[in-house]
């Protein structure tokens, strides 16, 4: 085995290898001073996001495992499953670390996936976003959205709408929207 990748290393820390590729691969990290070092310097800045999503400073489009890695980590996480054309009331209580949006959505085909974002306080549109080509899991059929814990917990009373859109070489095509009613914890 030569220089281990990247993906394969991430892959690796989030427990997500097959156990007949764990054994070569470790057996290699012992042996090569590079790729154990590769490995300690994706550590510390798995801590260093650990630590910025544990004091609410990150927003972000995560994966399913990056979530499930957080709670092992035990971070304490509230999560919304919304259907499209779904509405969820939501808020973040003070014992709470993080929020996670699961938008579930018809994604096999897919290549590409934006959310448009809409924020309304008292009927008045504050503001408005893209966030283009955020990441997804085809098989997984949903959007995880962690916004920042801070940025929640400073928001009033609010109604907060994401439109999913497919993009392709055809354009666009919804795949649904998510209405998301936030009181203050």
């Amino acid at each position: 085995m030569h220089g281990i990748g990247l993906e394969t290393l991430i892959a690796y820390w989030l427990g997500e290898l097959p156990a007949a590729e764990e054994e070569p691969l470790e057996e290699h990290l012992f042996a090569c001073a590079s790729c154990s070092a590769r490995l300690e310097e994706l550590a510390a800045l798995a801590a260093g996001i650990r630590a910025t999503v544990r004091e609410g400073r990150v927003a972000a489009v995560i994966s399913v495992p990056f979530l499930e890695a957080l709670k092992r980590q035990g971070l304490r996480i509230r999560e919304y499953r919304v259907a499209p054309g779904g509405r969820i009331d939501c808020t973040l209580r003070a014992d709470e670390d993080a929020v996670v949006s699961r938008m579930q959505a018809p994604l096999a085909g897919v290549k590409r996936v934006d959310a448009l974002r809409r924020m309304e306080v008292g009927g008045k549109v504050v503001f408005e976003s893209r966030i283009d080509d955020v990441p997804f899991d085809p098989a997984a059929g949903e959007v995880l959205h962690l916004p920042s814990a801070a940025w929640v917990r400073g928001l009033p009373a609010n109604t907060l709408r994401v439109r999913l859109v497919a993009v392709d070489e055809a354009g666009e095509r919804a795949l649904g929207e998510y209405t998301f009613a936030h009181t203050p914890g």
